[in-house]
C-alpha cells in the first residue's frame, strides 16, 4: 500500500512518483493551500494540496481531520526557499499529490496526541491512542532493541532460550500468589509464577548448563511507579559457575542492552560494595552513588559524651549517625516536617529529626548546647560542615539508623535536585548480602529466595544458630538507585536445601507437598549452578529516560492494578464460578 515510509524521502527522491499511507497528523489551511504533515510510526512527510493542480482532490483534503487515515500518491517535490524543516529527516521536501484516498475517519479525539496528558487513566483507557505519540512509539522500539541486544548476546555466550510454564505450583517467594482455580481438579489451584526459579534450577539439573529467558512473572502485591502485577524478567542460570562467572556475563549483557538503547557505552569493571558497607554509608541496599552526602558515624565523636540520649545509645550497642546537607539550611518548614514524616515512615522512635544548622557563623540547634567544646569541634571536623550546612542525627540500633537516613537522604537529594542534570550511569555491584533476616514475628525469613547459597565460610553459623551472621553468596546490580536484578548461587545439595527449609519454618512435611519435585531432582546428581535475573521493565525505564514502568509497557495496568482499556478485573457470572466449584463472598455496592 506504499512505496516508502514516512521518515524516507529526501532531495534524492525529488521528481519521483510515490505512494505514502498513514495517519493525519495535523492540517493547515494557508489561503485555500491545505498543508498535511502525514505520519507513520517512522516520522512525518509533508503534502501540500493546491487547488490549481487538482482541484478534486485539493476540496477533498478540506475534510480531512486529525488521525484521519489516508493514502496518497504524488510526486516528491523539493520545498519553496525559507519553507524548510530542519527538525525532520524529510524536512526539505513536499508530496505534490495526484491522488487521495481517504482509508478510515477518525471521530473527535478523547485527547490530543501532541501534548501530555496528566490523566493517567485517560491515557490507560485510550491506550492505543497514547501508544501513536512520538514518545511512547519511541519507548515501545527502545525496548525491543535492548531486548533484542540481550537475545543476541546471550545466544552468543552459548545460552538457549527456554519457556517454563506459566501454571505452576504456588511457593513462597516473598509476595502473594496469584491464584488460578484448576477446573479439572476440583478444588486445588495453579499458582502463576512470581519468577521461574525452581524450573531454571531443574534446567540445570537436566543438563541444559545455561538457559535464558525472557519471562512473564507474576506477583499479587501493591503497586508502585517502577512496580506492576506482571512484568518481566531476563531470566539466566548456568551451571558449573561461581559468582565471578555470573558477574562478569552480566556486566557485559548490560553494556551490550546500553549500547543499543542508548548508543552509549558503558565503562566497566562495575564498582563492588558489600552489603554492610552500603547500608552504612547510603542506608539502603540499592545506593544512587550519583551524589555524595554520605552517612557518617559518629561513634569516635561521642566515644566519651556524657549527653545523656547518646550515652545510654552507645552503651546499649547502638550507633550515632549524622549526614551533612551541604548548602540546605535554608530548608523550608514545610520541607522539615516532610523530612520528619519520612523519617517516622522509617522507623524514627521519636517526632522529629535531630538537626544542626550553620547559619551566619552560628551553629543552631537544641542539641548544641549538650556537647563538649572538643566533642563540637570533632563534629565540625569530621562531618565538614560549613557556612549553610544542615546536619542531621540519627541514633539508635545500627540497621534501623541508617535506613532512616537513608531514606532522608534520597528526600534530600530529590529537594535539591541533586540528580536533575546528570546523565551519569553509576552501575554498581552490591554483595555479601546477609543470607537471612528476622520478621516482626521472630521468625526467620530468605532476604533472597530460599534457595540461595550461604557463603562457605558461614556455614558452621548455619549449624550453630547464629542465622543472623550468615552471608549469602547473593548479588544485586544496581544503577543510580534502582536495583536492576539480583541472583545468587543456588543450593543444589538436597540435605542442604532441606537444612534450608527447615530454618525458615517450613515442616518436612510442608517441604514434601511443596518442594518434592526440587528435593528429588538434588539426589540425582544437581551441578553447582547459579543465575541472576534482570528487570527488563526497570531497564527500559531507565534506557527511555522515564520514571514509571508504565511508560515502556504496552498496555499496563494503572496504580489500582486495573486495565481500564479491557475494564478487567471483571466480575464472572455464577455458572462460571460453578463450574470452577467456586462461590464469590465479595459484598457489591449496590449504589
Amino acid at each position: 500500500m506504499r512505496t516508502h515510509h514516512c521518515n524516507e524521502l529526501r532531495s534524492s527522491h525529488i521528481g519521483q512518483s510515490v505512494t505514502l499511507i498513514g495517519w493525519v497528523n495535523s492540517a493547515r489551511d494557508h489561503g485555500g493551500v491545505i498543508f498535511i504533515d502525514l505520519r507513520d510510526r517512522e516520522g512525518i512527510t509533508q503534502v501540500c494540496f493546491r487547488p490549481e493542480e487538482n482541484s478534486s482532490i485539493a476540496e477533498l483534503s478540506h475534510s480531512l481531520r486529525d488521525e484521519d487515515v489516508i493514502q496518497v500518491t504524488g510526486t516528491v517535490a523539493a520545498r519553496l526557499v525559507g519553507t524548510t524543516n530542519e527538525k525532520i529527516g524529510t524536512g526539505e521536501i513536499e508530496i505534490i499529490p495526484s491522488a487521495l484516498s481517504i482509508i478510515n475517519k477518525a471521530d473527535v479525539l478523547p485527547f490530543q496526541l501532541d501534548k501530555e496528558l496528566s490523566n493517567e487513566d485517560l491515557r490507560m483507557k485510550y491506550r492505543y491512542l497514547d501508544l501513536r505519540r512520538p514518545r511512547m512509539n519511541k519507548n515501545i522500539r527502545q525496548r525491543h532493541k535492548i531486548t533484542t541486544a540481550a537475545r543476541n548476546y546471550l545466544d552468543a555466550q552459548g545460552f538457549i532460550e527456554v519457556e517454563t510454564p506459566i501454571l505452576s505450583n504456588p511457593t513462597p517467594e516473598g509476595a502473594r500468589d496469584f491464584l488460578v482455580p484448576a477446573r479439572l481438579s476440583p478444588g486445588e489451584f495453579f499458582a502463576l509464577p512470581q519468577a521461574p526459579q525452581q524450573y531454571k534450577q531443574l534446567l540445570m539439573v537436566a543438563g541444559l548448563e545455561k538457559y535464558f529467558q525472557i519471562a512473564r512473572c507474576f506477583r499479587d502485591e501493591d503497586l508502585r511507579a517502577d512496580r506492576q502485577p506482571e512484568f518481566t524478567q531476563i531470566d539466566i542460570e548456568a551451571s558449573f559457575v561461581g559468582q565471578e562467572d555470573i558477574i562478569n556475563l552480566v556486566e557485559g549483557l548490560l553494556q551490550s542492552m546500553f549500547q543499543a538503547g542508548l548508543d552509549r557505552a558503558v565503562p566497566g569493571p562495575f564498582p563492588r560494595m558489600t552489603w554492610r558497607d552500603a547500608m552504612d554509608t547510603y542506608g539502603i541496599d540499592k545506593p544512587d552513588t550519583r551524589y555524595d552526602m554520605k552517612i557518617t558515624d559518629l561513634g569516635a565523636v561521642f566515644a566519651g559524651t556524657e549527653f545523656k540520649i547518646f550515652r545510654s545509645i552507645l552503651d546499649g550497642g547502638g550507633v550515632v549517625k549524622a549526614i551533612n546537607a551541604k548548602g540546605f539550611a535554608g530548608i523550608t518548614t514545610g520541607q522539615m516536617n516532610r523530612l520528619n514524616e519520612i523519617a517516622i515512615q522509617a522507623g524514627l522512635p521519636v517526632k522529629t529529626l535531630a538537626f544542626i544548622k550553620c547559619e551566619n557563623g552560628e551553629y543552631k540547634s537544641p542539641l548544641w548546647k549538650f556537647f563538649t567544646d572538643d566533642e563540637k569541634n570533632n563534629l565540625v571536623s569530621t562531618l565538614a560542615i560549613a557556612e549553610g550546612d544542615i546536619v542531621f542525627f540519627v541514633a539508635g540500633e545500627w540497621e534501623s539508623t541508617c535506613t532512616i537516613l537513608g531514606r532522608v537522604r534520597l528526600e534530600i537529594a530529590d529537594m535539591m535536585d541533586l540528580t536533575k542534570d546528570s546523565d551519569a550511569l553509576n552501575f554498581l555491584w552490591v554483595v555479601d548480602f546477609p543470607l537471612l533476616a528476622k520478621t516482626d514475628e521472630g521468625t526467620w525469613t530468605a532476604v533472597h529466595h530460599p534457595f540461595t547459597r550461604p557463603n562457605a565460610d558461614d556455614v558452621a553459623l548455619l549449624d550453630a544458630g547464629e542465622y543472623q551472621k550468615v552471608r549469602a553468596v547473593a548479588y544485586d546490580v544496581v544503577l543510580n538507585g534502582y536495583e536492576l536484578g539480583g541472583g545468587s548461587i543456588r543450593i543444589h545439595e538436597k540435605d542442604l536445601q532441606a537444612k534450608m527449609f527447615s530454618v525458615l519454618g517450613v515442616t518436612p512435611e510442608e517441604q514434601q507437598i511443596k518442594f518434592a519435585h526440587i528435593l528429588d531432582a538434588f539426589r540425582f546428581g544437581a551441578p553447582p549452578h547459579g543465575g541472576l535475573a534482570l528487570g527488563l521493565d526497570r531497564i527500559a525505564m531507565l534506557i527511555a529516560g522515564e520514571s514509571s514502568i508504565r511508560e515502556v509497557i504496552a498496555f499496563p495496568k494503572n496504580n489500582k492494578a486495573c486495565d481500564l482499556m479491557t475494564d478487567s478485573p471483571t466480575e464472572v457470572d455464577f455458572k462460571s464460578l460453578r463450574e470452577l466449584y467456586i462461590a464469590s463472598t465479595a459484598k457489591k455496592d449496590k449504589a
